[in-house]
């Protein structure tokens, strides 16, 4: 049994039920005029959805580039909205709110669309912004679970029929270091891979709890499970992102454990150990904590092939030793320059009309294997690739009573 947050539920939907209904939602591809060229202006106009801390800490870094413009910005919460448009001077009739705003925004003249809301809004809020002709830029993670990650897959494929750039936000895929170390490990320099160690301690996180209201839970809702995903999809995405990278392979399957000892009854889990299958007998040990005082940040991935070994580390060094080895170096603040690096990309693949949206496919194999170590964990058991997709369970928040 999925263990769920407090006010909200879970639903079971078959995946071939949830991908029919995904293509019966009408997308069409754009017309030429309602795809507005880049061309028409020197900078890239964008409208903001989500004005929380990320969504505002990014503003600088866009505006710092001189290529783009906020014209636009959309929140569920009316101070916020109002907060991010006084300082962009955005006009007042174009700051939307409600749990509908983004689709007021979506509405009206922008080039692009960045997407810095709670994981679960991510799937719908992109569908839109595709089916409206515009370009996107999402935030990780994703989705919250399988069918929202299924769904952010179809809208990428959706944006590149309809020459749209969709770009998913990963630092270490922006980095150069990871860029040259995973070339080579492609290139066969580590050999054969036989064992990898994907860990996540962090001494953030906090130990709060769900607010029980709604409207609460959206202001905490990395405690909401549904709005989340739980930090093993929210955060710790990150090491079973660069895992995956280098598997370069979907897992078969996953055997989890662990639990919430630290947080309060009806909190995310605060820990989680999984053991992951992948082909050819590639195994992966998975291990994440959060919220203990004097834990060395790490976002660490190591795997060892027949001719060497490839160590990352979000915040260290990323090297390759054995056979080829590769000297590699310090990631520096990978936190900021990884984003820098994914905000030019962005506009470069605007202005030259690629739309081949190369961070999707990745981001969602990664998200699904963050989504199959949290059901394997919940169940203290295993959970196969296939099983996870064939159920296709899906988490609501409880929105009950939230403004539109």
């Amino acid at each position: 049994m999925i263990e769920v947050g407090r006010n909200s539920k879970t639903k079971t939907v078959g995946r071939r039920a949830f991908l029919a209904r995904a293509g019966a939602t009408g997308f069409l591809l754009a017309a030429p005029s309602q795809v507005r060229s880049y061309q028409a202006n020197a900078k890239l106009t964008l409208g903001l959805i989500g004005c929380g801390g990320r969504g505002n800490w990014l503003i600088d870094l866009f505006q710092n580039t001189g290529k783009y413009d906020f014209v636009a910005c959309a929140d569920y919460f009316q101070d916020r909205v109002d907060a991010t448009g006084d300082r962009l001077k955005i006009d007042a009739a174009r700051r939307y709110s409600g749990l509908s705003g983004y689709k007021r925004l979506l509405e009206g003249a922008v080039d692009a669309v960045v997407i810095e809301t709670p994981p679960c809004f991510h799937p719908e809020q992109a569908a839109a912004a595709v089916d409206a002709g515009k370009h996107v830029f999402v935030a990780k993670p994703i989705a919250v679970d399988a069918p929202g990650c299924l769904s952010i897959g179809e809208s990428g494929r959706l944006a590149t029929q309809k020459k749209l750039t969709f770009l998913v936000d990963f630092q270490t895929r922006a980095n150069g270091l990871y860029r040259e170390a995973l070339r080579r490990v492609r290139a066969g320099d580590i050999g054969r891979l036989v064992m990898g160690e994907a860990h996540y301690p962090w001494q953030g996180g906090g130990r709060g709890a769900p607010a029980s209201e709604p409207e609460q839970q959206l202001r905490g809702w990395y405690y909401v499970l549904p709005i989340s995903g739980d930090f093993i999809v929210e955060q710790a995405i990150h090491t079973l992102d660069v895992a995956t990278w280098i598997a370069n392979a979907d897992p078969i399957k996953a055997v989890g454990m662990g639990g919430r000892l630290l947080r309060p009854p009806g909190s995310i889990w605060d820990h989680f150990a999984v053991n992951y299958q992948f082909p050819d007998d590639f195994v992966l040990s998975f291990t994440a904590i959060q919220s203990v005082p004097g834990v060395k940040d790490e976002i660490r991935c190591r795997v060892f092939g027949a001719d060497g070994v490839i160590d990352t580390d979000y915040f260290g060094d990323v090297w390759i030793k054995g056979n080829k080895p590769f000297e590699g170096g310090s990631t520096g603040n990978m936190y900021t320059t990884g984003t820098v690096t994914n905000i030019e990309e962005f506009y470069d693949c605007v202005a030259r009309g690629d739309a081949a949206n190369e961070t999707v496919a990745p981001s969602v194999r990664s998200n699904l294997t963050a989504v199959l170590g949290r059901i394997a964990g919940y169940r203290h058991g295993e959970v196969t690739w296939k099983e996870m997709l064939d159920t296709a369970e899906r988490l609501e928040p409880n929105l009950k009573g939230l403004k539109d």
